[in-house]
């Protein structure tokens, strides 16, 4: 394979790959899952640390997992292990609105109709139907550096997960509810969840799963120094 046809698969899988909000209850075969993890493996580190570890979840471990995590979310604030955005400004904040307006455009969801935008809210909790959870931790000495180190674990994940047609979903909604994860997966103090990656195949006919986001142009986010 030509260096252009590597690039030209590299840049498909990273066209294609996208946040799926809406799965078919088909469970993925262990060996698949088994696949992904050993190509995220491979993902770069700080030092060679490798500081993620993760647990993932059977078809039968996240169906029974499924409506305890929503009763969780219901009846706890947020308690993440690492703190999230203090705020969201400029385009930033431009980029997450335009995210949530496309979800809840997508979704049938009206401006201020408050019992919709909580049942779309949970799903993040429901897993939008996946089949199967990985719950990404960290070892909390590393700090903020092990953090990122996961970041690009997820991403690998995801992108290795897309190659062999299984779709995904980066969930901070996870992070959000860590004592729920520190308890059930019995998570000693020293590991901090990063985020949860909900995965499995993708409904396509799935209204949540009708919409792209954009990327900035490369003007927005580099600058050449000559």
């Amino acid at each position: 394979m030509t260096n252009e046809e590597r690039a030209g698969v590299l840049a498909q899988l990273l066209a294609e790959r996208h946040s799926c909000r809406g799965f078919r209850p088909d469970p993925v075969p262990r060996e698949t899952i088994e696949r992904i993890l050993a190509m995220a493996q491979r993902t770069a580190s700080w030092c060679n640390a490798q500081p993620w570890q993760v647990h993932v979840l059977s078809h039968e471990a996240t169906a029974r997992v499924r409506e305890a995590l929503v009763a969780h979310a219901r009846a706890h604030p947020p308690q993440p292990d690492l703190a999230f955005p203090a705020e969201y400004l400029g385009v930033y904040q431009e980029r997450r609105r335009a995210c949530g307006l496309q979800l809840y455009s997508a979704t049938g969801v009206q401006r201020g109709d408050k019992a919709a935008s909580e049942r779309q809210w949970l799903e993040n909790y429901r897993l939008f139907g996946a089949s199967h959870v990985a719950i990404v931790t960290t070892h909390a000495p590393l700090g903020t550096y092990g953090a990122i180190d996961c970041g690009a674990y997820v991403h690998g994940f995801m992108l290795a997960a897309w190659s062999l047609g299984v779709a995904s979903i980066a969930q901070a909604a996870q992070a959000a509810v860590a004592g729920f994860w520190r308890e059930r997966l019995a998570l000693p103090e020293d590991r901090q969840v990063v985020c949860g990656i909900a995965f499995g195949y993708e409904d396509s006919a799935h209204p949540a799963n009708a919409f792209r986001t954009a990327r900035a142009e490369l003007a927005q986010a580099v600058q050449w120094i000559e």
